[in-house]
């Protein structure tokens, strides 16, 4: 079953890649969330992502925020794929309001070493496992690469919130976990914790994030809680977190999870999922980066395919807009990059990282004139098809350098094509889009009937 591991495009510019998300710029005031099927425990991804999982956490998010709006105003403004997600573009406020109703997880584990003071709360001894706090229990923490505890007066001596956007923070995380409480309890389902994470938008605060998921929050099954609250079911990555506990040693944890422990995490998302909106997450797609490129093109965000002319230097810059100008009837995105093989190596790999993950359909031509290390270069880092296309300036050029371009090492397949419209037409056949194929048939026939044409006329 095919995962979705990673959402790259060189069409989007990339803002952010999170241990679970990827975020886009879409315009100065609306972004694009990508909620992959990660899974992240103890500050680090996991080698092994759950098929369905951002799919599930996405079905829940949009859930929430729908029903939560007048609580405080947040981010969501629509799906537009099971793993898409637009929302308002805002400035994160670098606190994250965990909300405790339990004992459980790390505060369990420090109460089991003898701390009993917690964010300026103490709690008594006696206390077991999962057992209710009177009243929830408001524990913040920064957000960081490593989250660390934070009471509310470094929040406000470090400047990490104002004080009136702390004071709404606090109110409406209350507010959130109380509703949250409601409505889970109506589902069978108890909000054991929880974290929210805000922004600034307009001048206001908004909600931004993620709400009440498998991944931001703890989750029982109420009925398993009342029969057993010390084991009680986990809809959530505790689970999983609890099973990398066991089998780690000398503090350290497995990197991944076992083929059983990845599929029961991934029915505990579902079936998180489906409690809560009352329908299950959609079905894990076989080509998942397909059914993403649709989506973006269907919103206008970008095109069904790219070709990316890479110059030596601008001095191959007119060559390159040659390429373009042939490139540009067939819709679609028509890239521009500078990139010295021999000079800035360094850049290939970060540009291969982009274009190797790329949901989309695409092909690179190379365009670098005398001893050409560019196509070769592109060619021995990139999982897409690369095409040398040498300026060449004169016959002469092109008997002195065209080795460069020929001759490639072993496993290195650049090829090399001569003329800005012919290497256009073979990135485009490259592409191997059925829309395009269907344009080259027409083109194809259209050129024999000019030829038949041309042929009886000479006859007569």
């Amino acid at each position: 079953m095919r995962t979705l591991e990673t959402v790259s495009s060189p069409q989007l510019v990339h803002l952010h890649h999170g241990k679970v998300r990827e975020s886009f710029r879409v315009d100065d005031s609306t972004r694009l969330i990508a909620v992959t099927d990660r899974l992240s425990a103890f500050d680090r991804v996991l080698t092994t992502p759950v098929p369905g999982k951002g799919a599930a956490l996405n079905a829940v998010s949009a859930w929430w925020f729908e029903r939560t709006r007048e609580v405080v105003p947040n981010h969501f403004l629509r799906l537009i794929d099971p793993n898409l997600m637009l929302v308002r573009e805002a400035e994160p406020i670098r606190v994250e309001m965990v909300v405790r109703g339990y004992l459980a997880g790390s505060m369990w584990r420090a109460y089991q070493k003898g701390q009993r003071e917690f964010w300026g709360t103490t709690l008594p001894d006696g206390m077991h496992l999962h057992d209710p706090f009177p009243e929830p229990l408001v524990t913040p923490t920064t957000k960081e690469a490593s989250d660390r505890p934070i009471d509310t007066e470094e929040i406000l001596a470090g400047g990490w919130a104002s004080p009136e956007q702390y004071a709404e923070m606090e109110r409406a995380s209350r507010e959130l976990f109380r509703r949250g409480t409601e409505l889970l309890a109506e589902r069978g389902l108890i909000l054991v914790d929880t974290k929210y994470e805000f922004g600034t938008a307009g001048g206001e605060v908004i909600l931004i994030d993620e709400l009440h998921t498998s991944d931001s929050s703890r989750l029982w099954d109420a009925a398993a809680y009342r029969a057993d609250p010390a084991q009680a079911e986990a809809l959530d990555k505790e689970y999983a977190r609890r099973w990398l506990l066991q089998q780690g040693e000398a503090g350290k944890v497995p990197e991944g999870l076992p083929p059983e422990v990845v599929a029961e995490t991934a029915r505990r998302y579902a079936e998180l999922c489906r409690r809560v909106t009352g329908a299950p997450p959609p079905e894990p797609s076989q080509d998942p980066e397909r059914r993403l490129t649709a989506a973006l093109v269907g919103e206008g965000l970008m095109r069904d395919s790219f070709v990316m002319v890479v110059m030596g230097s601008r001095s191959d810059e007119e060559h390159a807009r040659a390429i373009a100008a042939a490139l540009e009837p067939y819709q679609v995105a028509v890239l521009m990059r500078v990139l010295s093989a021999h000079k800035v190596p360094e850049a290939i790999p970060a540009l291969a990282a982009t274009l190797n993950a790329s949901i989309e359909p695409g092909a690179v031509i190379a365009v670098a004139g005398g001893s050409n290390g560019l196509g070769g270069a592109l060619a021995a880092n990139l999982n897409l098809p690369v095409i040398n296309c040498p300026p060449f300036k004169d016959q002469v050029d092109l008997l002195l350098n065209i080795g460069s371009s020929l001759m490639m090492p072993s496993r290195v397949p650049a090829m090399t094509v001569l003329g800005p419209a012919q290497a256009a037409a073979a990135a485009l056949r490259a592409l191997n889009l059925p829309r395009l194929r269907r344009l080259f048939s027409a083109e194809i026939a259209d050129m024999k009937a000019a030829l038949a044409a041309d042929d009886e006329e000479v006859q007569r």
